[in-house]
């Protein structure tokens, strides 16, 4: 064992090393006062601060101090806005601050693969360049008050169902230019505090026990210098999880794998130097990140930064002239009362204050459908009835809670049947039917072409009410492009054929979201970057001069307003399949009627380069430059000719079908196994929903712990209960062990029990 001691830990021995390197409870880190290191508290985020009071159950996931609740993700990813998500970023942090927390989990960069996925509202976008710019100065703005973010969850977590027991399986290629192409931005661009690893593996390796992950790729190759984190019970392996580098376990308390730590260093299969590298960095943390004085904060500029938030993400999506309103007006639906404005699980915010539509807005009103998305024939005549009598009929629908959440997966991308209903009903009487947007993730919109506009809210946070008054009325413009594609059905969606196994297989590689929509021509309902206005622009004069491309742009409209300049690259046909345009740089820039401006973004060899072989290299030919409707050929410098394997009869040459497991094994070189056990095979990996079909004594311990969570739960069965049965019995066993307290030698007599029930 290494002797070195550090100014950090020096005096620690090795037992307060591995403590050191686990969490004191289920928020905080340990304190070592005689070395200068502090106990410093986290919290959840990333829309907005989730501290939960002393002594709360940590169960209930609700119970949190009151804070603001800023637009979602994928809300704030459609502004598109850098300067909006660094003051989103300051001012959660300012709360945190104020509340002595000195570590805010989040941003999520995980990449939306899958309309489904039930996490989605938590997350930027399909493309990482949004994603990781976005994150990025999330970041800065928090750090720029003293608080740390913490970038989750490290990597390819990009789905719910069976998320701490799945593996996701892809090639390098996908890994590299999708998957960890945002972290890498964030990680390079802010320095965050902390980066989550997740609970996943990754072609074959948990996440936080993946030294080439850990500390290959993320410091070694980005520079990253902060601490990592696991996600609540995802350390799998403590020993591996030392020698990859993820240095602090969490929750805390339970003092799970420190034996078998002990045990390795006697034999030398760990040693001290990994463990006290590990410690070193949150010993670093603690020292330069802890919140020592709390400093009030202005609520009431945040709530008002929270509505500019939802006005600058809201995304036109269809406008046939009834926006702004004029003339007479209503509004139907019972989300225009209770509002839908964030979603559910980890990230859940207790608002400092909540305003509807209704509140904002004298307008007649019209229940239209209810809470849970059903409707009947009395509603709907009433609705109809209002609709009939103004010009223009307002709808406020989308997704309640029960639909998308943490811990599951959506089942389908339709709207609730009742609210279809309603919509149907209330266009029938009148063309002018305008539609806005409840839901964090893209739904289906059978009724497109029957009503006259549909405003696209997201989850619009605590001040989503006075945002729809300001768009609704002109006082404010719609400034949203979408941050992702959204398809006609689900069955357009590339991973759907593979979607909602347990192991995620990413058998369509580099074509996600719009990069296959576009290349595989299948025209999507809403393309990826779209979003109208309540002015028009116009593009002019594009050149480029090798460091970056210039456009002037100008407000033809009557009115002021923002416009979003996108910059896509084209790459010339080669051996290797690539979509047929990819985004590589943007920016937001408001002009006034009649104004011009001439703008530039920056280009460099990774705006037009892959990952092949080992390294990022840019293929040779010439390249397209897209900015609005205009175009420009370009030839890179330090081109290189590039050959690979023969995809000539391959899915990622036609983007016909759908990809299967064939093609995801031929772009891996890697036969794949799916991971299924049996009675007499169960282990400390195994959860109670994988053993339960084979075992009296999981099934019964499934109905104990439903019992448990349903009554910690005010005996309710919803969406916040489905999550913690998720979190309960769909993980690891062994997590009863880190965040339960049940000790191991207990669990190990259970497994021995349920591995009978043959």
């Amino acid at each position: 064992m290494s002797n070195t001691k550090s100014a950090a830990t020096g005096g620690l021995n090795t037992e307060k090393l591995i403590d050191l390197c686990e969490g004191a409870d289920f928020w905080h880190t340990r304190a070592f006062p005689e070395q200068g290191i502090e106990s410093v508290m986290m919290c959840d985020g990333p829309h907005g601060l989730r501290r939960q009071p002393e002594g709360a159950d940590n169960l209930g996931i609700n119970i949190s101090l009151p804070a603001t609740c800023f637009p979602s993700s994928a809300a704030t990813a459609c502004s598109w806005d850098e300067e909006l998500l660094y003051e989103i970023g300051k001012a959660i942090g300012e709360e945190a601050r104020a509340n002595g927390v000195s570590l805010v989990l989040g941003p999520g960069l995980n990449i939306k693969r899958n309309p489904l996925c039930g996490r989605n509202f938590e997350y930027f976008s399909e493309d990482p360049l949004i994603s990781g710019k976005l994150a990025a100065a999330y970041v800065r703005g928090m750090s720029s008050v003293g608080v740390g973010s913490c970038l989750k969850h490290f990597a390819a977590n990009s789905q719910e169902h069976c998320r701490f027991s799945s593996e996701s399986v892809m090639d390098e290629r996908t890994m590299r230019e999708i998957y960890l192409a945002g972290f890498e931005t964030a990680v390079k661009e802010s320095s965050p505090a902390a980066v989550m690893t997740s609970y996943n593996k990754l072609n074959g390796t948990h996440t936080g026990e993946s030294r080439r992950l850990i500390d290959g790729i993320l410091r070694r190759e980005w520079g990253f210098d902060g601490m990592t984190v696991s996600d609540w019970g995802a350390i799998f392996d403590r020993v591996e999880a030392f020698k990859a580098g993820c240095d602090l376990m969490m929750p805390g308390g339970s003092g799970y794998g420190k034996k078998r730590v002990l045990a390795a260093l006697k034999n030398g299969e760990l040693s001290e130097d990994d463990i006290r590298a590990c410690a070193e960095r949150v010993a670093a943390f603690a020292k330069k990140g802890a919140v020592t004085s709390t400093v009030p904060c202005d609520m009431q500029r945040h709530h008002e930064l929270a509505r500019t938030a939802a006005v600058k993400s809201a995304v036109l999506l269809k406008n046939g002239g009834a926006l702004p309103v004029s003339g007479s007006a209503c509004l139907i639906g019972h989300m225009a009362k209770e509002l839908r404005y964030q979603g559910v699980g980890s990230s859940h915010v207790n608002p400092t204050r909540l305003t509807s539509v209704t509140d904002c807005l004298d307008w007649p009103y019209a229940e239209g459908c209810l809470s849970d998305g059903g409707t009947n024939g009395e509603l709907l005549r009433t609705a109809a009835e209002l609709a009939s009598r103004v010009t223009t009929p307002v709808v406020i629908a989308g997704l309640p809670d029960s639909f998308e959440s943490e811990g599951f997966d959506r089942s389908h991308m339709r709207m609730p049947e009742g609210q279809l209903r309603m919509i149907e009903t209330v266009a029938a009487a009148n063309e002018n039917t305008v539609i806005v947007l409840l839901c964090g993730s893209p739904v289906e919109l059978p009724f497109i072409d029957r009503v006259n506009a549909v405003l696209y809210m997201g989850l619009s946070g605590q001040a989503g009410g006075e945002a729809v008054a300001e768009l609704l009325t002109g006082k404010a413009s719609p400034e949203g492009r979408l941050a992702e594609s959204w398809p006609v059905r689900y069955e357009d969606v590339p991973s759907s054929g593979l979607y909602g196994k347990k192991d995620a297989l990413y058998a369509e590689g580099v074509f996600v979201g719009y990069r296959y929509y576009d290349s595989a021509g299948v025209k999507p309902l809403f393309g990826f970057g779209h979003g109208l206005s309540y002015t028009e622009f116009e593009y002019s004069e594009l050149s480029c001069d090798g460091h970056g491309v210039s456009v002037t742009v100008k407000n033809v409209g009557g009115r002021g307003g923002a416009e979003t300049v996108q910059l896509y690259v084209e790459p010339p046909v080669g051996a290797i399949p690539r979509p047929v345009r990819e985004l590589r740089g943007f920016l937001k820039l408001r002009l006034e009627a009649g104004e011009s401006r001439r703008v530039s973004i920056p280009v460099s060899e990774r705006s037009f380069a892959i990952w092949h072989g080992n390294a990022w290299v840019v293929p040779e030919g010439e390249y397209i430059l897209h900015v609005g409707t205009l175009s420009l050929a370009y030839t890179p410098e330090n081109t290189v000719s590039v050959t690979g394997k023969d995809f000539s009869d391959s899915w990622y040459k036609t983007l016909s079908g759908k990809p299967k497991i064939c093609d995801l094994e031929r772009l891996t070189g890697r036969k794949y196994v799916q991971s299924e056990k049996k009675a007499g095979e169960f282990d400390l990996d195994s959860s109670v929903d994988e053993m339960a079909p084979h075992s009296a004594v999981m099934r019964l311990v499934r109905r104990l712990v439903s019992l448990v969570l349903r009554r910690s739960n005010g005996g309710e069965d919803d969406e916040a209960f489905r999550m913690m049965m998720s979190g309960a019995t769909g993980s690891a066993v062994r997590n009863l062990c880190i965040c339960g307290g049940v000790p191991e030698s207990v669990l190990t007599l259970v497994l021995k029990l349920a591995n009978r029930n043959k």
